[in-house]
């Protein structure tokens, strides 16, 4: 960093600080220590060499104390007359504040090396290699001491750390808070604002002018983020403990970025903590011994970043973690466009930001607090590449820091809630980003050409997608040069259409209410394959973006996935949450973490109307605690069913339902009720008839849609219990049921059961399916397609538990009666009758925890398994990973007179 940056900066005019001078010492290298009391109090750590003092900005001051490492950034270079000034800046100015001389005197390197310049080309070299360690002779400081280069907080993040020798000491050097000149505090050198320290005495201060300028307020804002940093005041976390606490698991596949809401303004909360919000490609890292995945959010190889690929390479850790692609250009900002046309290292440093850590040597660390994730990327994370850097975490205001964010010229900040658990492919307002610029994702729907123009095209034709449809939003003429725009036409030729994406026709020559500008000349259409990221200064009330500007193309995502953002309002997104919060503390209870997903019933009030698949319903006493000791709500419940609708009503629709009802949640009285004759809804035109044993004509509920769903909810049927048959062949199921049910046994030994099951119709050819029964057992779940009977598929489970319980005897039974078996596991067949239910897949269960009864990998029914994984917090995120695992169920049946004559073969059964 030259003089011009430092000359830059300040006026002379206005300010007493020095602005040139020479060292006349021929054998000794100098340092200085000043104290600053400007926007925030620091200490401004400098060593002399090259004719200046490298400077460095140490927020929390310097430290005797070996365990404590002190953030130091490095700053522009100072002249050397800056040595001994003391007094006031002025305010406005940049640095504008009060500053004494702390501390002063001679420094060398470590190593014994003769001659100043001797002594200062080693130095040179160490602070090239970001390593610089040396021994400092001062009034305050002395021994030895180090700087080191970090990564993670741009490029100037170094730390200040004192070497264990005579001089370390716990104590707080810091409170010798006197100047080594003047003999001064900062208190008492602001009292004499009239004069100034310099050159070996005090003289009187010029009246400051009235100036401002741009590079003042960058100067300022590069101050307040070196102020912001959160260094050794962090908590403190023991790394192997919180490894421990974290589920074993394999290194999940698939894992998409967790996704942020986007709000419209900065707002200060200490549990939320800051990050920079980086310009560039989102980017997971699959890393293991036998190779490196790095992966987009559209699920693409980044292969062309090989850079990145290659120092992943090195890394002989196993983990997942998720960051950011960016070029940094030499300001220390990401330029996006640098990035779009990256294709070697000649086109600028690539630099992959990491800010989270998902899975690591077997642990899955998702559900952790965000926080603790932090830190233990922090531990982990190798740093013997420059190319992949932690990206720094801030526990500042978040308005001064989307201020200073503002004034570097950055894209935007990030604010996360410090105990946020991490959700795959899922939009949380845990996660919440505040932009600097207005920036949009948009469809480019094709180009015009103007008139003699010879440039490839004047101007770009932009979409988004409404729904399923591509809505025009304008057009964008600026922000590509020449060489990109020739690049572009080779992108856009595989794409060229005679037929505009546009449902509603666009009229080239005249504005219209699609279009409320000229295109000009005509357009040539594109697929609407092809996505760009465009500036803009508004939206206008017809949805036209104006005075857009060109930033690059994107190929990281799907072009459906574009949609117009509209910021939220950031009073209400932390309002909700906070409400949340404080009311589940007065009553002593943990607040459900935020998944993202979509919500029926807003967070407030207690009855509420909504309309589902064209019926209104009413959904009243949202508050009642239904899980009292989880801390969760009717309306969660109401909330969690609305989000799994998709996946549990294939399991719904057209069965008879058994209605079980908890009106007061699970610790009060329940009921079944079969009839809903007369009771529901004149929307509810599904039911099937029965006839009870005194001949009277009844109906039970039809599983259908939504509304159906969620009236049942209504009623308080925490849990869903469908017939195994529908209404089309009632008395032919879909599928034969095992069920596990345990007595004394472990659930290890539950587990064990259901492997001996799937080794017996592994053997006979028979796809099955397994979950969990939310309560105490596991459910087994064989395809049959409706083409047996009750009486039939009871007979094929009855084999096949036979079998098992031959295999365990020890602690299966097949005695209905409980008293007859003694303690043990009862492998029950039976269920398989007309009229008999259990809890379907992904239906909640009344228990305590909220457990959901959960589809699982065979490969999951293992040792350490847990009704506890799945809960009402976890299903919903886990059914949009994972998929429907039970579809199956409901597909293709077995050939059961082939599986018996198998069982017959193989096992000597006789059943055939």
């Amino acid at each position: 960093m030259a003089l011009e940056k430092y000359r830059q900066k300040r006026d002379p005019a206005v300010t007493p600080e020095p602005f040139g001078g020479k060292s006349r010492n021929k054998s000794k290298l100098m340092f200085v220590i000043q104290k600053h009391d400007a926007s925030h109090l620091h200490y401004d750590f400098r060593l002399e060499m090259e004719g200046v003092l490298k400077s460095w900005a140490v927020p929390k001051g310097p430290s005797t104390d070996p365990k404590t490492k002190r953030l130091a950034m490095m700053v522009e270079d100072h002249p050397f007359d800056y040595r001994h000034f003391e007094g006031i800046i002025p305010k406005g100015e940049y640095g504008g504040g009060t500053v004494i001389v702390w501390d002063e005197g001679t420094y060398e390197p470590i190593e014994d090396i003769k001659g100043k310049k001797a002594q200062e080309k080693h130095l040179l070299a160490q602070l090239r290699a970001g390593s610089l360690k040396f021994r400092l002779h001062g009034d305050k400081l002395n021994g030895e001491f180090a700087l080191v280069k970090t990564h993670g907080m741009g490029e100037n993040g170094w730390l200040l750390i004192k070497h264990k020798d005579e001089h370390a000491s716990v104590k707080d050097i810091t409170k010798e808070d006197k100047s080594v000149l003047s003999g001064k505090t900062i208190a008492q050198m602001e009292k004499g604002s009239t004069k100034v320290w310099k050159d070996g005495k005090e003289q009187a201060l010029k009246a400051p002018a009235k100036k401002a300028r741009k590079q003042k307020a960058v100067a300022e804002a590069e101050e307040m983020l070196e102020d912001a940093v959160e260094t050794e005041q962090s908590p403190k976390h023991d790394v192997t403990a919180l490894l421990k606490r974290a589920p074993k698991t394999k290194m999940p596949t698939g894992i998409k970025p967790m996704k942020a809401t986007l709000v419209d303004e900065p707002f200060n909360d200490p549990d939320w903590i800051y990050e920079v919000k980086w310009d560039g490609y989102r980017a997971i890292a699959n890393i293991d011994k036998k190779g490196v995945s790095l992966i987009s959010r559209n699920n693409i190889p980044f292969d062309k970043y090989y850079p990145i690929n290659e120092a992943l390479k090195k890394w002989n850790i196993n983990a997942v973690i998720d960051g950011e692609i960016l070029v940094i250009n030499d300001k220390g900002i990401s330029d996006f466009g640098a990035l779009q046309n990256w294709r070697s290292e000649a086109d600028g440093n690539l630099v992959y930001y990491v800010f989270d850590i998902l899975w690591y040597e077997g642990k899955n660390l998702m559900e952790l607090p965000l926080r603790e994730r932090v830190a233990i990327l922090k531990e982990v994370l190798p740093t013997t590449d420059d190319r992949i850097r932690q990206s720094q975490v801030f526990g500042t205001r978040g308005i001064d820091f989307f201020d200073a964010a503002e004034k570097l010229g950055l894209e935007g900040i990030m604010a996360k809630k410090a105990d946020s658990v991490y959700i795959s492919d899922l939009r949380s307002k845990e996660w919440l980003k505040i932009k600097v610029q207005r920036r949009q994702e948009v469809v480019i729907a094709g180009f015009t050409k103007n008139e003699g123009t010879s440039k490839a095209f004047s101007a770009l034709i932009l979409g988004v997608y409404e729904g399923k449809k591509l809505r025009y939003v304008g057009k964008v003429g600026t922000g590509f040069s020449d060489k990109m725009q020739k690049e572009m036409m080779a992108q856009f030729k595989p794409y060229i259409s005679d037929k505009s994406p546009f449902d509603s026709e666009i009229d080239v020559d005249k504005p219209s209410r699609f279009r409320p500008q000229r295109l000009g000349a005509k357009p040539t259409w594109l697929k609407p394959i092809l996505i760009g990221e465009v500036n803009y200064a508004e939206v206008t009330k017809e949805g036209i973006f104006r005075q857009a500007s060109f930033k690059g193309m994107r190929s990281d995502k799907k072009s459906r996935d574009v949609i117009m953002e509209n910021p939220s309002d950031t009073t209400k997104v932390v309002k909700e949450m906070d409400k949340q919060k404080s009311v589940l503390k007065k009553a002593g209870l943990k607040a459900p973490k935020d998944t993202g997903r979509k919500t029926l019933l807003n967070p407030t009030d207690e009855s509420q109307m909504r309309k589902i698949n064209s019926h209104e319903l009413t959904f009243n006493h949202l508050s009642k605690m239904y899980w009292p000791e989880d801390g969760i709500t009717k309306r969660d419940m109401f909330n969690y069913y609305y989000q799994v609708a998709d996946y549990i009503l294939p399991y719904l629709k057209d069965r008879p339902m058994s209605l079980n009802r908890f009106p007061n949640g699970i610790h009060g009285p329940s009921f079944y009720q079969k009839d809903v004759k007369g009771k529901a809804p004149d929307w509810v035109t599904k039911t099937f008839p029965y006839t009870t044993s005194d001949g009277e004509k009844k109906e039970y509920l039809v599983g259908h849609d939504e509304a159906t769903l969620l009236w049942m909810a209504s009623l308080g049927c925490i849990e869903m219990n469908p017939w195994f048959s529908r209404v089309q062949a009632p008395d032919n199921p879909d599928y034969c049921v095992i069920d596990l049910d345990p007595d004394k046994n472990t659930f290890d030994q539950v587990i064990e059961a259901a492997k001996a099951v799937k080794e017996v119709l592994d053997a006979i050819k028979v796809p099955a399916y397994c979950k969990t029964s939310g309560s105490t057992g596991i459910h087994i779940y064989i395809p049959l397609a409706a083409k047996y009977s009750y009486d039939q598929s009871q007979m094929f489970a009855k084999m096949v538990v036979s079998l098992v319980h031959q295999q365990l005897p020890d602690f299966t039974s097949m005695e209905r009666h409980i008293k007859n078996r003694k303690g043990k596991m009862y492998l029950d067949f039976l269920q398989n009758r007309p009229g008999a239910t259990i809890a379907c897949p992904y239906s909640l269960r009344p228990k305590q925890g909220a457990t959901v009864s959960m589809p699982l990998h065979w490969e999951e029914l293992k040792p350490g398994l847990k009704m506890k994984d799945f809960t009402i917090f976890n299903a919903s995120d886990r059914l949009k990973e994972q998929g429907d695992l039970f579809k199956g169920v409901l597909g293709k049946g077995i050939d059961m007179e082939k599986a018996l004559k198998k069982a017959n073969t193989t096992f000597g059964t006789n059943e055939a």
